[in-house]
């Protein structure tokens, strides 16, 4: 069983990231469920992973129901990882299309002992779930194979 480290990054937001170790064997829907509970997030919302591979371009899309690359209760990590997918968007808001950036930084070494999924390093104010500042800008369901759009701050802060 493989200890896989993530990094954690939103788009429109430079200060926070997050650094997760992660079982292979982790469920999406799990991830979801322990992210939710670190992130303090609503825990009833729709939400979705889209899987990159290192070309940018989109591999797969999982969610609560199958949009064609299987559902978040059947898929580990390492299935993503089979898929082709080194980049996750998990989509925690599908309405506003706003997403963080799970992206694979490596095996680790397992701890005896200590339980996983768990926070490693961390840094910057969690952003709010549905804090209008960190809206990014993507389609939610990009065609399979379509390369992923540079970020793009969508306001101008001198402007306010």
């Amino acid at each position: 069983m493989a200890i896989l480290r993530y990094k954690v990054t939103f788009p429109s937001n430079k200060v926070f990231f997050r650094e997760y170790e992660l079982n292979e064997n982790i469920t999406l829907f799990s991830l979801n469920k322990f992210l939710v509970n670190d992130l303090d997030f609503a825990p009833d919302q729709m939400i979705a992973f889209r899987g990159y591979g290192k070309d940018g371009k989109l591999k797969a899309m999982w969610g609560m129901f199958d949009f064609g690359s299987g559902t978040i209760d059947g898929v580990s990590i390492a299935k993503t990882i089979a898929s082709g997918a080194e980049t996750l968007h998990y989509v925690f808001d599908i309405n506003s299309n706003k997403y963080m950036v799970l992206s694979l930084i490596g095996e680790v070494e397992q701890i005896p002992h200590v339980s996983y999924p768990r926070l490693v390093a961390e840094k910057g104010r969690i952003p709010g779930q549905f804090d209008s500042k960190f809206d990014t800008i993507d389609n939610l369901t990009p065609e399979l194979g379509d390369e992923l759009e540079p970020d793009i701050d969508t306001e101008d802060e001198d402007s306010e």
